[in-house]
């Protein structure tokens, strides 16, 4: 273990020394500990956005790009103070149709979350999230992260992907892990998560990132089982989708997500709604990619998690 710790220390050192401002495609079939993603250079059909290239871990990484083959209301919230560095998860792993799954929360809650993680897995600051979410409101949530890529989250030996081999299994990963494939899983992943928590009587939904678009798909869907959801700087944002959705929907975006289709997306909705720009922020600042030693991006990660609660709590029926 200690040679893996220095392993992971001197990527996160590696990484940190990369420039901040690349973006990356993804194809199409800030309280915590954190790693700042490598930037590469991914092109695709989809509009450019953002990605931490890091594993499972407090470091910091990004994504870049390369040819892919496929305001809130603080008095309703009590947010513990965010680690930047070393971060202590308060909820246990658990086994849920046959999926690894992070659990937080009181056992009595009558709500549910599920959160849908970004392409990095369980970071530290996605895992604290959770535990923000399950503690911080005067309503009970108990919090359900999934795993989606079962042990196999996009690694950061591929970043970056300076090589067509490191291309060839990116390109592969987003295949293995289209965004339709999660949500198509949704209901039934639901329905278990009810059957082991028979006291949860309704579920609300929130992805970053790569999970922002799973939100989108299955909201939109016609066996959309959440009742509220919540997207924080999502990938691939398409108007169209929006139009489908019926249940309340927040929506915050970073400074790098499109302007004009986050716009769009918020004048097709037709359901109480909340989109907000977070300007000063990088696309992934309340997940994986939050640089949580820097004090703005701490604010503003606490910030965007009273926001979301504070929506749920208005619009969850």
């Amino acid at each position: 273990m200690p040679a893996l710790n220095q392993l992971r220390l001197k990527a996160t050192r590696t990484l940190s020394t990369r420039s901040p401002t690349d973006t990356c495609r993804l194809p199409s079939s800030s309280f915590s500990s954190f790693l700042r993603p490598p930037q590469l250079s991914i092109t695709s059909p989809f509009p450019s956005v953002s990605y931490p290239s890091v594993v499972n871990h407090p470091p910091t990484a990004k994504m870049s790009t390369m040819p892919a083959s496929h305001g809130h209301n603080e008095a309703c919230c009590n947010i513990p103070p965010v680690v930047s560095t070393g971060y202590s998860p308060k909820g246990t792993y658990e086994e849920v149709d046959g999926l690894k799954t992070y659990v937080t929360g009181p056992a009595d809650a009558t709500k549910g979350i599920v959160v849908i993680y970004d392409i990095f897995g369980y970071f530290d600051q996605t895992v604290q999230g959770a535990d923000i979410l399950a503690i911080s409101h005067h309503e009970k949530y108990k919090v359900f992260i999934p795993d989606w890529f079962e042990g196999e989250p996009c690694p950061i030996e591929w970043y970056p992907p300076n090589t067509e081999e490191k291309q060839k299994s990116l390109g592969a990963f987003f295949g293995k892990n289209p965004p339709p494939g999660v949500a198509a899983k949704l209901p039934a992943f639901v329905k278990a998560l009810g059957a082991k928590n028979p006291s949860i009587k309704s579920w609300g939904v929130l992805g970053f990132c790569w999970g922002g678009k799973v939100v989108s798909l299955v909201t939109s869907g016609s066996e959309n089982p959440f009742v509220v959801g919540a997207e924080c700087h999502p990938a691939m944002v398409d108007p169209k989708e929006a139009e489908g959705i019926k249940i309340p929907l927040i929506l915050l975006a970073s400074k790098e997500e499109p302007d004009d289709k986050v716009k769009q997306f918020e004048e097709n909705l037709k359901v109480s709604k909340h989109v907000e720009t977070f300007k000063d922020q990088i696309h992934g600042w309340m997940a994986a990619r939050a640089d949580l030693s820097d004090a703005r991006v701490k604010e503003e990660y606490a910030r965007g998690y009273k926001t979301v609660l504070d929506f749920f709590a208005k619009n969850w029926s």
